[in-house]
């Protein structure tokens, strides 16, 4: 099958491919007649270049999204194709490179070799047995590895001539700069229902019944699904299950350092390198100078930096004497400390906590009760598993086992019930009519089984359904309309002559916002109608019942003169160069396209595939 075939441009070496799939899925060569998958020209692209080029690429996908990918997977992302026109396009270079007689010497190729990393032994340099190992590794000799770096370098060569033109004016990157910093004064007030001049009435049946039709997206009901299920959660049996005195005994005393507490203070320390340094702080703050809050700021510390928090005796070492026989807040010191002489300001004491072993029963026992009812339930798994394998429904797990039964029409705004559990949502967002049901375990320790009995079409709700919400979209939709209006006649009074301030209004002034800003209190197309708009123009916007009266105050334009505009002129300029020279590459590269014969081997393609993990 011959086609011509154009592609855009992803620059890749083959021979960055190989190192990075030095650690892939395990490439083979594949033999006899299927030895290409395509050919550009007298380029082939080999069945081994098309197999590693679409392994790395999954194998990104894996790295950037931490999800493992199957090739099935893969073709569901167009993978790939992506991989072999990224082939195909590298095959055409490396034909026009040898049709123009750019060639890479033999001391060229020898450099890149040598200053490749996944050549080098444990002391940083190239090693040559390293280097053959590797390539025995991956099923390539050094004379084809060889060849390979030398058309890169070839086609590297052919890229650079191509883009080494590519130049931004001054006038072009000056544009950008002055659109993307100018920046907007307005000034905007926002009318919402209470500022309505006449209130919106009541709506009439045929009112209502004309905006539920006009409007059915609002009050569609989405796909539905009809479950049945059956679920176990510790709460359904743990007031069934008793708990022995030993063992919450045992449980107490693993915690006895939450239910008994020494008394604790809340404590700062600020340590100083010598007794003598302590006693000058400790002087200045009885003679009333400084306070203690000013020699922490002296010490270019800040509060946080000296807070221990709430300590006990314990903590404290040999200043835990001083702190605790303090009765009040105070301060005390110089006294010793691991870290040196310290002052210590005591700011609260936490009184000593004590709770008894039956004054926690309740709580142990329902927690002990609780775990043991996980643990019961996560050994009920294999028998439910046992009685789905023998065909049982929900009625059936109901009767052999604790589990309870249940059906419910979910769909996505559906969040009672079972339906508040994130696995049972994710279950029945996949789960079809016929699915075998499968054990789905809940974040709680509970698990549930579900079957899906119907799959319901969107529909449109009754009107007397959703009556409410129909009256208040008509009301919202109503009081917007009027709001609009409404801010229409002011607009024009201020026209006329009337000033903006006059108005019984509740005016917002915003200085130099920019392009990207976001206005508190605003509708979305605020700051790009702001843009749009000249000095001294009013536009008027509405949204979700409000409308909004917005006047453009002036026009700055961007400091030209900033430290930092040379600065993002030259980012700018780097960018655009980037950019445009992409696209000259990808214009080449079209045209060589349009000009060469692209030939696919489907059957070597599809041999490839089956293959791929």
């Amino acid at each position: 099958m011959a086609k011509k075939k154009g592609s855009n441009t992803v620059t890749m070496l083959i021979m960055l491919l190989l190192i990075a799939g030095l650690a892939g899925f395990g490439v083979t060569n594949f033999g006899g007649s299927l030895n290409s998958v395509a050919t550009v020209e007298d380029v082939e692209v080999t069945t081994t270049d098309y197999a590693r080029a679409v392994e790395t690429r999954m194998r990104d996908f894996q790295r950037q999204t931490g999800q493992q990918m199957s090739f099935q997977q893969a073709q569901m992302l167009g993978i790939d194709r992506i991989a072999l026109s990224q082939l195909i396009t590298e095959a055409t270079l490396k034909s026009e490179s040898a049709k123009a007689g750019i060639s890479a010497g033999d001391e060229n190729v020898s450099r890149e070799i040598v200053e490749a990393g996944a050549f080098r032994n444990n002391a940083g340099e190239f090693d040559r047995e390293v280097y053959e190992l590797t390539l025995r590794q991956n099923g390539v000799n050094a004379s084809e590895f060889e060849d390979r770096v030398r058309n890169d370098i070839s086609v590297g060569l052919l890229r650079s001539a191509v883009q080494a033109g590519v130049r931004t004016s001054d006038v072009f990157v000056d544009t950008l700069y002055d659109y993307e910093f100018e920046s907007r004064d307005v000034t905007w007030a926002r009318l919402t229902a209470e500022d309505l001049i006449v209130p919106v009435s009541e709506p009439t049946d045929a009112q209502l019944a004309t905006h539920h039709e006009a409007n059915p997206e609002r009050f569609t009901r989405p796909e539905t699904k009809a479950i049945d299920y059956a679920w176990l959660v510790p709460d359904m049996i743990v007031d069934t299950l008793e708990v022995d005195d030993a063992q919450l005994r045992a449980l107490y005393e693993g915690r006895i350092d939450l239910y008994q507490q020494p008394e604790r203070r809340l404590v700062e320390r600020l340590v100083f390198a010598t007794e003598a340094e302590a006693q000058a702080a400790r002087d200045r703050l009885d003679a009333g100078d400084v306070t203690f809050d000013d020699l922490v700021a002296e010490r270019g510390l800040s509060l946080s930096d000296v807070d221990l928090g709430d300590v006990a005796a314990t903590d404290l070492g040999p200043a835990s004497d001083d702190v605790f026989a303090l009765v009040e807040p105070g301060l005390v010191g110089p006294t010793p400390s691991d870290l040196g002489p310290a002052l210590f300001r005591m700011n609260g004491i936490l009184a000593a906590q004590e709770t008894t072993f039956e004054d926690a029963r309740a709580e142990l026992a329902t927690e002990a009760a609780s775990d043991r009812a996980r643990r019961i339930i996560v050994d009920a798994i294999p028998q439910v598993e046992d009685l789905l394998a023998a065909g049982a429904d929900m009625s059936v797990l109901a009767e052999s086992t604790d589990m309870e039964e249940g059906s419910i029409e979910w769909n996505t705004e559906v969040f009672d019930g079972i339906a508040a559990y994130d696995a049972f949502r994710a279950a029945a967002a996949t789960a079809s009519p016929g699915g075998f049901p499968e054990v789905i375990e809940l974040d709680d320790g509970g698990i549930v089984v579900l079957t899906v009995t119907e799959v319901i079409a969107p529909e449109l709700r009754p009107l007397d359904e959703v009556r409410e919400e129909v009256a208040d979209g008509w009301a919202r939709a109503e009081t917007e309309l009027a709001l609009a209006a409404q801010a229409e006649a002011l607009a024009a009074e201020i026209e006329g002559g009337r000033e903006m301030a006059a108005l019984d209004l509740n005016l917002q002034m915003d200085r130099e916002i920019t392009r990207d800003a976001f206005i508190e209190g605003t509708p979305p197309d605020f700051t790009e109608t702001v843009f749009a708009l000249e000095v001294d123009d009013f536009r008027v916007l509405s949204a979700d019942g409000d409308a909004w009266l917005l006047r453009l105050d002036a026009i700055n334009t961007a400091n030209a003169e900033a430290t930092e505009a040379q600065l993002i002129k030259a980012q700018f300029t780097a960018q655009a160069s980037q950019d445009l020279g992409q696209a000259l590459m990808a214009a080449y590269t079209q045209a060589l396209l349009n000009d060469k014969t692209v030939e696919f081997n489907d059957a070597a393609i599809n041999a490839v595939n089956t293959q791929l993990p």
